[in-house]
Order: C-alpha cells, then structure tokens, then sequence
C-alpha cells in the first residue's frame, strides 16, 4: 500500500481534496515532473474521506499497490506493446496485400498505438469511477508542532 501525507483543503459528501507534497522517493521518478500539477512541489488529489476529515486536517493518503501497478502497466506498458504488436503485423500483412513492409509496418505500428490510447482513454475514465482506483484518507494525524522561536538566545 502506499501511503502519502498531505492537508485537506476541500471536502464534499464523502470525498476530499487533498494537497501532497512530493516526498523524496519521488525524485527517483521518471514521471515526477508530469503528476503534479502546482510548480512540480504540490500535487491535488481528490481521494475518499471515510475518516471525515475536515479542511486543514493533516491527513494520511493511500492507495492499494496492485491498483497503483494496474494504472502504471495500462499507462506505460500497454501502448508499448501495442506500438510493437502493430509493428509486427504490419511486416507479416505487407507482402501478403502486396505493399512494401517498410512502409505498411509503421503505420500499422501507429494505428495500433493510437487505438491503444483511445482505450486507455476509455478505459482510465471506467477505472475512474471504481472506488479500487480511488485513494482513501486511512487516518487523521496530529498537527505538526511548531518549531521553537530562537529569538530569546543569545548569540555569541
């Protein structure tokens, strides 16, 4: 399961907003710059709120790991795959229409990559109903202390 911090500031019915901030695993990512969406530090995510979370409430977000690898293989792998398969049946059905390999393997390559997107499309805003799909606010956690002021030490 992985898990993030973060600081309601919406809520409706059953759901919240939540605001993240990128932790230091992200900067192994190859994607880290392309999910967020507030200056590449903040990320605003709309996530169930069992626990009724209120807004300013720090907060602890997760979503299932086999719903995070599913999303990931139909968002990274998938068109890849198709891409190749189209390559592949483009270079066998070239020379039996009659028609150069070289040219009828790239288009139906880009053909299969481009009916791949539309289901990924499709199929991302099914997912997007799902409540598997859907990060869950799992608990409420105490307000952060504030740091000690300074100011009344002496500095030498």
């Amino acid at each position: 399961m992985a898990t993030e911090e973060g600081i309601v500031t919406a809520v409706s019915a059953s759901r919240a907003w939540v605001k993240t901030t990128r932790m230091s695993a992200c900067s192994h990512c190859t994607s880290k710059d392309s999910c967020t969406t507030q200056g590449g530090q903040e990320a605003l995510v709309e996530a169930e709120n069992p626990v009724q979370a209120k807004v300013g409430d720090r907060i602890l977000v997760s979503i299932e790991t086999a719903a995070l690898l599913k999303a990931s293989f139909l968002i990274y792998v998938f068109p890849i795959l198709c891409l190749i398969a189209g390559a592949i049946f483009g270079q066998a059905a070239g020379p039996w229409v009659g028609l150069s390999a070289s040219w009828v393997s790239p288009a139906c390559g880009g053909l299969f990559f481009v009916t791949a997107l539309f289901f990924m499309k499709s199929k991302g805003n099914r997912l997007a109903k799902s409540s598997a799909y859907m990060p869950k606010i799992i608990r409420i956690l105490p307000p952060v202390a504030s740091s000690k002021s300074f100011s009344s030490c002496p500095i030498t």
